[in-house]
């Protein structure tokens, strides 16, 4: 099996490639260019796998919520490439793929997750480790202004995005008693799309390229 993973949903954009060659991954934070960008770092990463195109068995993308324009992108991108290759896809929220960094790299278990959606709004979700190593969502993803957002159920939870960079203290109070603490303002990485694309494989929730549609969360959208 060898997964190709690719995000674009907010100001970073990065690539991954999980297969029988190893792990390969790019990530990079830029304001521009990321539909070329993205097709420099699939090119980049095949190669250090030393594979080719028509070795991958699936494609994996963060289907939002995050920019508009960077959401449409790697939708787009994940799309041609399961058109042209004839592979399946599997769709992965942005907010996860935080929560999963967050896990990755500081041993969260449980994670609010909040992107910044402008206009005095947070994209919002909480997420929860399982058994197999995943986080999996424990409330509906939504937008909303921060004083407002779902408070998850139980304590212990930890905070990370660009959301708890700009809201801080409306989502601190929010939280109350149930917020062990709020860490960085991760962006979505690639590398975390892979634990979660294996888990919908496995379980057959895999989609064709008409199916995978992007997730906006809102109507009107900015970015």
């Amino acid at each position: 099996m060898n997964i190709l993973a690719i995000d674009s949903a907010t100001e970073a954009c990065s690539v991954a490639l999980a297969g029988d060659t190893g792990t390969f991954s790019r990530f990079q934070e830029t304001a521009r260019g990321h539909s070329q960008l993205l097709l420099s770092m699939i090119a980049e990463v095949l190669g250090e796998a030393g594979l080719t195109r028509s070795a991958l068995t699936h494609v994996a993308f963060t289907r939002g919520p995050g920019s508009f324009t960077g959401v449409r992108i790697a939708a787009g991108v994940a799309q041609g490439l399961a058109l042209g290759l004839g592979l399946p896809l599997a769709p992965v929220s942005s907010l996860a793929a935080i929560a999963q960094r967050a896990h990755r790299e500081f041993g969260a278990v449980r994670v609010a997750a909040a992107i910044d959606a402008r206009m005095g709004e947070v994209y919002w979700g909480a997420y929860e480790l399982n058994a197999a190593g995943v986080m999996e969502p424990v409330l509906d993803e939504a937008v909303s202004p921060p004083e407002q957002v779902a408070r998850p159920p139980g304590r212990g939870w930890r905070g990370y995005g660009t959301g708890w960079a700009s809201y801080p203290r409306a989502l601190q109070e929010r939280l109350g008693d149930s917020l062990e603490g709020s860490g960085e303002a991760l962006l979505p990485s690639a590398l975390d799309l892979i634990p979660m694309a294996r888990m919908l494989i496995e379980s057959g929730a895999t989609v064709g390229p008409a199916e995978a549609q992007p997730v906006y969360l809102r109507d009107r959208v900015t970015g």
